[in-house]
């Protein structure tokens, strides 16, 4: 029943976070750029409390399955207005619950190696757009994605803030201190920041994870 309960609170949390963004797109007129941003960091981190909710990664995995299809078919249709991308080619969304799904797979064992794999789609990829589009003045294009360095500079501070934060605080195994925590953190950090600043078309919520997972899978904690 846990588990159960568990599937539950996923859902009603998620829902409870568009709903929350959605209102803030209706009262304060924000730009659904900005309000999906919202929805991501918030989405992402309640990967902070999968050991609280289930006991095994599989139920999450099929609340990812859900949100895949419920994704899907909201950027096809555009259910959720705080959600939508001025980008009909950006499947972001799509790959958001399937990058967690591997990720809940492959570091279940390992609280602070799955959650700080997260961190860089969560904070970093959620920081970018919002201090881009800010602040950014420094332009750069890749194919047809226009970034900003300082968009850059808002990935690379919160996904280290974030990523160093999950590894130190997360405990559990392995248990890292917080000076351990640091090195391994900025290299993820550097990696996907460079990696992000090239992808195109919502790939970054996959590749951006893939390094975090490569890296984390062989650093020698």
């Amino acid at each position: 029943m846990n588990n159960w309960l568990g599937l539950i609170i996923c859902f009603v949390y998620v829902f409870a976070i568009i709903g929350g963004a959605e209102g803030l797109r209706r009262w304060r007129g924000y730009d659904s750029s900005f309000t999906r941003k919202v929805i991501h960091i918030g989405v992402g981190m309640m990967s902070w409390a999968l050991h609280f909710l289930f006991d095994t990664p599989w139920f999450f995995v099929v609340a990812c399955a859900a949100f895949i299809v419920i994704n899907l078919l909201d950027w096809r249709y555009g259910f959720f207005a705080a959600m939508a991308s001025s980008d009909r080619s950006n499947l972001g969304t799509v790959y958001f619950p399937f990058a967690a799904a591997i990720v809940a797979i492959l570091f279940w064992e390992t609280p602070p190696l799955m959650v700080a794999a997260l961190m860089p789609l969560t904070w970093g990829d959620g920081m970018a757009p919002v201090v881009g589009k800010a602040y950014g003045r420094r332009l750069y294009a890749v194919h047809t994605s226009t970034r900003s360095v300082e968009g850059s500079l808002g990935f690379f501070v919160g996904c280290f803030i974030f990523t160093w934060l999950a590894l130190w605080m997360m405990g559990g195994s392995p248990d890292i201190s917080p000076v351990a925590a640091l090195l391994p953190a900025l290299v993820i950090t550097v990696a996907t920041t460079l990696v992000e600043a090239i992808s195109i078309w919502g790939l970054d919520n996959l590749t951006i994870t893939a390094v975090a997972i490569l890296i984390l899978q062989i650093w020698p904690f």
